[in-house]
């Protein structure tokens, strides 16, 4: 959908959350009354702050990535967030973790690097850009992985509707200065163009990141991060039906190990 729109990539992540803030502010509201009765906070703390201006970072840097790079490499780089996650775990909080998930998160991540592989080989020799791309895609899974850690903090004492709605608001107004600042439109050239932001919105953020804000309440923060994996299977096949890319014996042979991968560390987990 960031491919589709006519905006810059930068100005796409901005109204996927200024578009989807209003919405989830409603939600927010019309369960108020739920949330006080369950103890649940309502105002704005250090953690949605965090949460917001991480997700700032990780949505920037993966549509930057997205606009420079393959969406499958895109996708991947930034679904790197679990092997970070894991390292903070194990060096900030002393975690222990399973031979098996271990081994599973090894699995995933060697499947998740086939999977993009002959993308990966194409845009090297193809030009800087996707290597800036590549980059870029780097980067946001550092944001994502905070993000990550973030909400799984603040769902235990927020509801998926207040924390998603708090975190976009401030993420919309976080990417606000940087959208005007980019290079490129901020406004869709004709009314069609609202349609691909409207998509990110509600498929994206609404549809995507509230379940993932909602599962973080449910599961362990390495072994939601490793599910995660699973977005560059999906973003593969996606752009292969609709931008052609691609996908060979040898990214089939990946799709099958991250599946197996994740299977393994959630079974662990």
């Amino acid at each position: 959908m960031m491919r589709w729109s006519d905006v810059s990539p930068l100005a796409s992540a901005f109204w996927r959350m200024a578009l989807a803030a209003p919405l989830l502010s409603a939600w927010a509201f019309s369960v108020r009354k739920q949330d006080c009765a369950a103890g649940r906070r309502n105002d704005i703390t250090r953690a949605v702050v965090l949460a917001g201006l991480f997700f700032v970072g990780d949505i920037g840097f993966w549509h930057l990535s997205l606009h420079h790079t393959t969406v499958s490499n895109a996708t991947l780089l930034s679904n790197l967030a679990p092997v970070f996650i894991a390292l903070w775990l194990w060096v900030a909080c002393r975690a222990r973790f399973a031979r098996a998930f271990l081994a599973g998160l090894a699995i995933a991540l060697s499947g998740a690097v086939l999977l993009v592989t002959p993308n990966a080989m194409d845009a090297a020799h193809a030009s800087s850009s996707k290597l800036m791309g590549d980059g870029f895609g780097l980067a946001s899974a550092l944001f994502y992985a905070a993000y990550q850690l973030v909400v799984k903090d603040a769902r235990s004492q927020y509801s998926t509707a207040r924390l998603m709605a708090w975190s976009t608001t401030i993420s919309a107004l976080g990417l606000l200065p940087f959208a005007l600042l980019s290079e490129g439109a901020f406004f869709p050239a004709q009314i069609s163009g609202w349609l691909p932001l409207l998509g990110l919105a509600l498929i994206a953020q609404i549809g995507g990141q509230t379940v993932i804000a909602y599962a973080s309440a449910h599961m362990p923060a390495s072994v939601s991060s490793v599910g995660l994996l699973i977005q560059p299977l999906t973003a593969a096949i996606a752009a292969w039906i609709i931008f052609s890319e691609a996908i060979g014996l040898v990214q089939a042979g990946g799709a099958v190990l991250l599946v197996f991968g994740i299977y393994l560390s959630k079974r662990a987990g």
